[in-house]
């Protein structure tokens, strides 16, 4: 029988290789729970290619009015903690909202105002 010698080090850490093996695991992990989700049904994670929200007003803290477009349809839709509520189907379709500005075209209006 060998017998460990006093003073001799044990090694207590699975080492760099179990280290990048670990890492290994959880990134393959994620990956499989990212694509798992895409697969479900009703996870909220599939694009939605022909619905658009055109316009949104708060009506109250937790009421709005918007205009969804819905394959080229718009529709006047009431939004409340408790539900939808189509309000009106427009019978011709609004312009597009203007898009809001970009923060590098925010940042050069406000250098500008404040160099004049």
């Amino acid at each position: 029988m060998d017998a460990v010698q006093v003073g001799q080090a044990v090694p207590q850490t699975a080492g760099i290789g179990g280290t990048l093996l670990a890492l290994l695991l959880v990134i393959a992990l994620i990956v499989g729970l990212a694509w798992l989700l895409k697969k479900l049904p009703g996870t909220g994670l599939k694009s939605t290619s022909g619905l658009r929200v055109i316009a949104s007003l708060a009506v109250g803290p937790r009421e709005r009015v918007v205009i969804v477009d819905c394959g080229g349809q718009q529709l006047l839709l009431g939004v409340t903690q408790h539900g939808v509520t189509l309000l009106h189907t427009l019978p011709e379709p609004l312009l597009d909202a203007p898009t809001q500005a970009g923060f590098a075209e925010l940042l050069a209006r406000l250098k500008s105002r404040d160099s004049a």
